[in-house]
């Protein structure tokens, strides 16, 4: 336990969602002295007043802002208003009114989706602002590259201590398996399950394959963000991730693995690969505050369908 967490009062927003669930967990291990995670339906944080309230009810020393409206390539195509809307003004005004309340820290999530298009591969820190991102997830990524704009400026007239950590694709247990907004790890796991039962021997998958992404185990990403709440007081973004990629092709079949199915895959190529490539460069968080992922993507596969199956053999998720 470090003494660090032991007097902090924390606000996470998002801190009943996927990622923040697992974020509140590592919190309650660190002896974290108070963790305030308050519902969507107590707060909406797109509604100053509901800030303004929250702030007033946790007296947060450390905000953790997890809170997104997020989705696949599906999800952002249908929503890139609202993607956009909802995330931008949930960040900036939290922001705002964590300045006007003095709180001592303020992290950002961000996305990798900020990135630009064709950024080289490992994706830099420092390339963060040469080019515009992928269109499908523009809004979304620029939305949320705007919070990192806002806390360095902030930093520089205030002296507003936020920083901006950048995730690889998350995944893992406990992720979205709705299939019109989650992504494309949980998208698949279910498509093959589905498959499965139903006596089905392929699944539509979008796309051409080609493209390749880079996955972080949601335990490894809260572990990560609260090493950098607890270390890291820089400007610069960091980025989180493992440091390798996978084609969304090979990807498929160690999906078909780990579920069980024997079918095939039938590409759609008339639907959008997204991004070519993404794949992080770690160093600056191995650095700055000795993060380094620990599941295997293997290992953090095999947990995820796991899960999904008990969950499901519950009735928790379809």
């Amino acid at each position: 336990m470090s003494e660090f967490w032991k007097n902090q009062r924390v606000l996470v927003t998002g801190g009943g969602g996927f990622l923040g669930s697992f974020v509140v967990e590592g919190l309650k291990e660190r002896g974290a002295g108070k963790v305030f995670a308050p519902r969507s339906t107590e707060y909406d944080l797109r509604k100053e007043a509901d800030i303004e309230r929250v702030y007033a009810d946790a007296k947060p020393t450390l905000v953790l802002h997890l809170a997104a409206s997020v989705g696949g390539i599906g999800a952002n195509r249908h929503h890139p208003g609202k993607f956009f809307y909802d995330n931008l003004i949930m960040g900036t005004n939290l922001i705002e009114w964590a300045r006007r309340k003095v709180v001592p820290k303020f992290v950002s999530i961000g996305t990798v989706c900020a990135y630009p298009k064709f950024t080289p591969v490992p994706f830099s820190e420092d390339d963060l602002w040469n080019g515009y991102p992928e269109e499908t997830n523009a809004p979304y990524g620029l939305a949320k590259k705007m919070l990192l704009v806002q806390s360095q400026a902030y930093r520089l007239e205030y002296g507003f201590n936020g920083i901006f950590v950048l995730p690889a694709n998350l995944y893992g247990p406990r992720d979205n398996f709705d299939p019109v907004s989650s992504h494309v790890i949980p998208a698949l796991i279910k498509k093959c399950v589905d498959a499965k039962q139903a006596g089905k021997d392929r699944i539509e998958v979008w796309g051409t394959g080609n493209a390749s992404r880079e996955f972080l185990y949601v335990e490894d990403a809260a572990e990560g963000i609260l090493l950098a709440a607890e270390h890291y007081d820089s400007p610069d973004p960091v980025n989180l991730g493992t440091g390798h990629e996978i084609r969304i092709s090979d990807l498929v079949k160690k999906v078909f693995e780990a579920v069980g199915f024997e079918g095939s895959a039938e590409w759609n190529a008339e639907q959008p690969d997204g991004q070519p490539r993404r794949s992080l460069d770690t160093t600056r968080a191995k650095e700055a505050f000795g993060f380094e992922a620990k599941t295997t993507f293997e290992e953090g596969l095999r947990k995820t369908v796991e899960w999904y199956l008990q969950a499901r053999a519950q009735g928790a998720v379809d």
